[in-house]
Formats: structure tokens, sequence, C-alpha cells
């Protein structure tokens, strides 16, 4: 069978099931992650031929497709920010507002990470200049391991109650070429941020996407999330929905720098709550944000 015979075949198999958008960049996502090819090159070369061992693979693929697991749980892969992450049942898949939360972290050290790469060129940077971030509930690991690619001159934390969560952060991370002092913690059981051999170690930056999803909001939940993804990264209970934020903001009391900041994503419909807990605590310049749909779903403050 050659591409273009695969395509129609692909997209008969699936048009009952999802969008035909939706198909078409799934179908992209499979042509160059099983045969290399990109979407230009299945259009100049439409008689490639795929052979029976990979029509069988595009086979099952389809099958469980038809289950609407996630295809990034099919390849094993998400793309951040332009890079690569793996990805699995123990981690979520990364979304483009967590993208819009890491632009919005680097826009705000532009100009000191302008500074240390100047500093850096006269080789006279140093190490207490550097930023101190943290992570919290890191899951695949993608936010902390793009912010050190994207602010380079830091020391990175992430935290996770997932082991196996952690294990592929540590391999992402690894893959990525940077980095990141991953550490195995429960913050809800936790008094204090100590994760490293610095106990009076302070973050000019603390990040987290915590669990934010109510159980009474499952229906909204379409069925490749709440199928598939980890519930435990996901769902709060109806009755303390801002249980993480409370938590993770009364640990920031203790563990941001002069200055830090603290930055979450949010449920969008928990923005005003959000921001009268943060002021409860005692947290000053409370800017809640949209993202490219139009939602609440990111805030920053400080202290």
């Amino acid at each position: 069978m050659n591409i273009k015979s695969l395509k129609k075949h692909f997209f008969s198999e699936l048009e009952t099931i999802q969008e035909d958008s939706e198909i078409e960049s799934f179908f992209f996502i499979l042509t160059e992650f099983l045969h290399n090819l990109k979407r230009i090159d299945v259009s100049l070369h439409p008689d490639f031929q795929v052979s029976e061992l990979d029509l069988e693979k595009w086979n099952t693929i389809i099958s469980e497709l038809k289950t609407e697991k996630p295809i990034q749980y099919l390849t094993g892969e998400a793309w951040f920010y332009g890079l690569r992450f793996e990805v699995n049942e123990n981690t979520l898949i990364p979304r483009p507002e967590t993208e819009e939360l890491v632009e919005w972290i680097v826009e705000s050290q532009k100009s000191k990470v302008e500074s240390q790469k100047l500093n850096s060129q006269n080789l006279i940077i140093q190490k207490s200049n550097n930023l101190t971030i943290l992570d919290i509930g890191t899951g695949s690991g993608c936010i902390p391991i793009t912010l050190k690619k994207e602010i380079p001159y830091s020391f990175v934390y992430a935290i996770d109650i997932s082991e196996k969560a952690l294990e592929t952060a540590r391999k992402n991370a690894f893959d990525n070429q940077v980095e990141v002092n991953f550490v195995h913690q429960d913050i809800l059981k936790s008094s204090n941020l100590h994760i490293s051999k610095s106990s009076n170690l302070l973050f000019d930056i603390i990040v987290s996407n915590p669990p934010y999803v109510r159980n009474l909001e499952k229906q909204e939940i379409k069925k490749n999330v709440l199928d598939y993804e980890p519930h435990l990264a996901l769902f709060v209970a109806d009755s303390d929905a801002l249980l993480f934020y409370r938590k993770i903001a009364q640990l920031a009391l203790k563990s941001l720098a002069p200055k830090g900041k603290l930055f979450f994503e949010i449920n969008q419909y928990l923005g005003n709550e959000t921001v009268v807990l943060l002021e409860q605590l005692g947290f000053n310049n409370i800017e809640l944000r949209k993202d490219f749909m139009g939602n609440y779903r990111m805030i920053c403050c400080s202290l």
C-alpha cells in the first residue's frame, strides 16, 4: 500500500470518531514517527510504499485511536516549547496553556537573562547571580527542563509525589541535555521545601501546575483525558478545590527569595477565588492572565 492510499484508509477508519482536522494531525504525526516523513514529504512522494510490517503497526495504532487513547501515549512522545518529551501513563501530556505559563516566566526574567548572557561573554558571571527555580508537581519535567533551556544560568529543582513520573522526568532532562535536580516529595505532608543540602535555599521562582479539576467538572473532560491521563495529577475534591494552591503558597511564604515570584496554572473557573486566597496569605502584585483561548488560566504574585 502506498502512503496516499494509507491516508484514505486512515481517514475512513476514524471519521466517525474524530474531526477531520484532528485525523489529519494524527496522520502526519504518525508518518513522521513511523517513517520519518514530514508533511511535505508525503505530498511530494504519494507513492511511498508502506511495508506489510509497517501496515500492521498502523492498524494497531488505529485500533487504539478508536478507543480515544491519546496519540502521545501511542508514540510515547509529546512536543513542548520546541522540545521532545517522553510521556506515558504516569505523566500528563504537556499542553499549550502550560507553554504560555513558561513563556510568561521567561519574559518576566528577560532583563536578568540578557544581563547574564552579557556577563558570560565577559567571563564574569557569578553563581550568586544565578536564578533559583522550583517546579512543584513536575510530571514529565516539561516546565523545569524548558526553563533550564531558556534560562541556562539557573539552578533548577523539581518535585513530584510520583516516583514513576520522576523517572520519566529524569530521562527527559538527560535527553534534552540539561541539569535539573529532581526530588521525591509529598508537599501536602511537608512543612518546608528543604529539597537540597542547603536547608535555607530560597527560590527566585516557584511554579506549579497542580491538580485543579474538580470532580463536578468531570463531565467536561474528554474521554481521551479522563480514561488515560493520571487522575493523581488532574483531580481535586470538590470540597477543597484550592487545596494545592493554599499549601504551595504557604510553603512559598517561607521559601521565596526577596522579590521572588510565584506562578500557577489555575482552574479557569476559580480565578477570583485564587486571587482572594493569595491576598489573604499576604501576597502582592497579583496578576491574573488569560490563555490563548480567552480563559483565566495563569496567575503570578510576589511577597
